[in-house]
């Protein structure tokens, strides 16, 4: 199994450690033929960016408003088709009260405030996640936002809320199981590609590249099934300091590798 690739980033100098490369040398480095189709983020590290500051926790939340805001525009200018981010996992209800609250409300003023920009920029947003648990004015404002469908979609930006992938795994199975009871599916039908249609992700295709702000190196129970061949690319800048250098950072990482997908 191949490592994941980690790359040591001075985000205040602006400069990266692939080839001491900025921005502009980045962008130009980037084979438009070959972008990852689908980019999944998890957004780490908000946490610690506010500790580091002497900040309240939820200050670096909403710091990271601007860098998904930036991420989000970035890959819709170089042409990437699917986002997804890990908003909020199954595991983040164990926060205290009040930073999950602060998380709720932040997410009804993004999709307020973003939404417009998002349908304009041919922006598409899809949640995935068990919603059943959101608060109702959370849920019925994220269903909304769905229905808002631009008129050309250019970009499908994935939220994970709520979301865990052994749930997902283990909902999908239970799906599965309903269909055969009911005589709809017979067991030696059951191959990955149908389980896959029982997944959140369906219709998806998975994920290429994968990043993680924050420095740690697990992928913390996100998409767990469709990362089995995905490309990891690992930054210590915390998420509310990530820009599009980093981005472009990433990709150019990894347009340099061999995807062999086990077969050689």
């Amino acid at each position: 199994m191949r490592e994941p690739s980690v790359s040591y980033i001075n985000a205040g100098a602006g400069r990266t450690a692939l080839n001491g490369a900025g921005e502009e040398q980045l962008l130009a480095a980037i084979d438009r033929q070959r972008l990852p189709v689908h980019v999944a983020i998890i957004m780490d590290g908000n946490g610690r960016w506010a500790t580091h500051r002497s900040l309240p926790r939820v200050e670096g939340h909403r710091a990271g408003v601007g860098a998904l805001r930036e991420t989000v525009e970035a890959c819709g200018q170089l042409g990437i088709r699917y986002l997804t981010v890990y908003a909020f996992s199954t595991e983040n209800w164990e926060r205290p009260e009040h930073e999950v609250g602060f998380l709720m409300d932040l997410l009804m003023n993004v999709v307020d405030q973003e939404l417009p920009r998002l349908r304009e920029n041919g922006v598409g947003l899809r949640v995935i996640g068990d919603l059943s648990r959101l608060p109702e004015r959370v849920r019925l404002r994220l269903e909304d936002a769905v229905a808002a469908v631009p008129a050309a979609e250019k970009l499908t930006l994935c939220v994970a809320l709520n979301y865990g992938g052994r749930f997902e795994i283990a909902r999908a199975a239970r799906l599965l199981a309903r269909d055969v009871l009911a005589g709809k599916l017979h067991p030696d039908d059951i191959d990955e590609e149908v389980f896959a249609g029982y997944l959140y992700t369906a219709g998806l295709p998975d994920p290429d590249l994968v990043i993680r702000t924050g420095g740690e190196h697990r992928v913390s129970n996100f998409l767990l099934w469709q990362l089995a061949y995905a490309e990891l690319w690992i930054t210590p800048v915390y998420w509310p300091d990530f820009r599009r250098i980093h981005l472009y950072e990433a990709i150019v990482d990894y347009q340099r590798r061999q995807r062999r997908f086990g077969r050689i």
